[in-house]
């Protein structure tokens, strides 16, 4: 947070923002296997991807995972709403999630926490914003965030804690992808997130973000089915957020 907050003020480059990152994943981990949460230690052997990998390999493809969640966020933080709608979305998903599976009630706990502030900052971040998140907000939020997302994987959730923040997730690594085929400076700002076309194409910043909260709660109730089904709802969770997509990069037609 002190990082982010000096790179607001006085602007820092890519590697004291990428350096101290590192280490609070680094360190954040340590929390994760044996026991993550106050109440106690986690089902199962604690393991992120379910022991398909061996525990040095799990938690350093999290680490990765996890440094990644926290930059995206902050790429996602790009109009007025959406961040905070985000959080507000993983943090309730989360509890509900967490309180159905029967998880330690630290989780839900932290959950409702992190919802609650997200829909306190809303009253003034909706569209039109009033105050922005910037980076000392959306970097230590998606920090947090992805920390209780690991956290329910961990614990054998690995499918809802995929689909929770699907969007998200679809939309910044999508984005980079096409950036890095293009040979662009994928650390550089810009604008060329779905989510930032459809504001080009005709869209406010409300109705884009309404459009993913739509999503969201699809996504949300998949997850919640995901604690009976498995892993055989990630294909109409996939489909979901590609037809959000589609919608979000389609022209808005002027009105006659």
């Amino acid at each position: 947070m002190a990082v982010s907050w000096m790179d607001d003020r006085r602007g820092l480059g890519p590697a004291p923002r990428f350096l101290a990152q590192i280490a609070a994943v680094v360190a954040g981990l340590t929390a994760l296997p044996g026991g993550a949460l106050p109440g106690g230690p986690l089902p199962g052997d604690g393991l992120v991807f379910q022991g398909l990998l061996p525990f040095w390999a799990d938690r350093l493809v999290a680490a990765v995972g996890w440094l990644w969640f926290v930059n995206l966020f902050n790429f996602m933080d790009g109009i007025d709403g959406l961040a905070g709608s985000e959080a507000a979305s993983i943090g309730a998903g989360l509890a509900l999630v967490a309180a159905l599976g029967a998880l330690d009630p630290a989780l839900a706990l932290y959950g409702l926490a992190a919802a609650g502030a997200a829909l306190g900052f809303l009253v003034w971040n909706w569209h039109p914003a009033k105050l922005f998140m910037g980076d000392v907000g959306s970097v230590p939020l998606g920090f947090t965030l992805g920390w209780l997302l690991l956290v329910l994987a961990a614990s054998g959730l690995w499918v809802a804690a995929l689909l929770i923040p699907a969007y998200f997730l679809a939309d910044a690594t999508i984005t980079l992808l096409r950036r890095l085929a293009e040979g662009k400076k994928v650390w550089q700002a810009h604008r060329e997130h779905f989510y930032q076309k459809a504001t080009q194409r005709g869209r406010n910043h409300a109705q884009v973000v309404r459009l993913v909260l739509a999503l969201n709660g699809t996504l949300l109730l998949l997850a919640v089915a995901s604690l009976a089904l498995g892993w055989t709802v990630l294909p109409a969770g996939g489909g979901a957020v590609v037809l959000l997509l589609a919608l979000l990069a389609r022209p808005v037609r002027a009105a006659a």
